[in-house]
């Protein structure tokens, strides 16, 4: 194909470490929201390995926290996994937008990328891939680079949810430092390096506005979630249309 070539080759292990050095940033927004839930899931009674196996085979953050807060004793599995569902339908649209740099995969590769995909793997995943793809690189997704940023990220997640077990409740309520904006900085900065100007992020906007205003008109619900995601799927059919 013209205007496409084969990316040099380089060794996994630097496409790895790549992925590492890139996610320090990120990583560092993660850690005082992993000993936060931590904390909240010690005054539920959980032990460090009970939820650090919670967090390692759930890895998506916002339903963790979602699932601490409704967990009771007995807890209510139902509940709890309907709630998750729909905190984690994101993942639906973001797994099919990463679908097309995966088709050339097995499944043995492809599934596990999928496995460990969370906003912040995926939105720098997703960064990479486009810069790589308008330079001409193929494939446009480094699998390494995005091993080393999923596997950093889980890591650091599963270690410091249960980290939070054994010291959140020494630490007391974190959040009166303002560690509860760093997730959103840092994901406000990948969306950042995402931008292709004002046509494409309108979805974005809309999805957002839509998530808002249900977030208001639902109070305590996780409504605002598919709202959002049905919301931009419309906004990107429209524009679609339109071009």
């Amino acid at each position: 194909m013209s205007g496409i070539r084969v990316s040099p080759a380089t060794r996994v292990s630097d496409e790895v470490f790549r992925g590492v050095v890139a996610a320090l940033p990120v990583m560092i927004g993660i850690l005082p929201f992993g000993l936060l839930l931590g904390a909240q899931a010690a005054q539920k009674g959980f032990t460090a390995a009970g939820l650090s196996l919670l967090t390692g085979l759930n890895f998506a953050g916002g339903s963790e926290f979602a699932a601490i807060a409704l967990w009771a004793s007995p807890p209510p599995l139902l509940t709890i996994v309907l709630v998750s569902l729909l905190v984690n339908s994101r993942h639906l649209l973001m797994g099919a937008s990463l679908a097309p740099y995966l088709h050339h995969l097995p499944a043995r590769k492809a599934l596990p990328a999928l496995f460990f995909m969370c906003d912040e793997c995926w939105a720098m995943g997703m960064a990479d891939a486009l810069d790589r793809r308008a330079r001409g690189l193929a494939p446009a997704l480094s699998m390494g680079f995005y091993a080393g940023v999923a596997g950093a990220l889980w890591l650091l997640w599963v270690f410091s949810t249960g980290a939070g077990v054994l010291v959140g409740p020494l630490l007391g309520d974190i959040t009166r430092f303002g560690f509860d904006m760093a997730f959103p900085a840092v994901f406000l900065v990948l969306l950042k390096g995402m931008w292709r100007g004002t046509r494409a992020a309108l979805p974005w906007l809309v999805s957002l506005v839509s998530a808002g205003i249900t977030w208001h008109l639902f109070p305590g619900t996780a409504y605002y979630v598919p709202a959002g995601a049905l919301s931009g799927i419309a906004a990107i059919l429209l524009v679609g249309k339109k071009a």
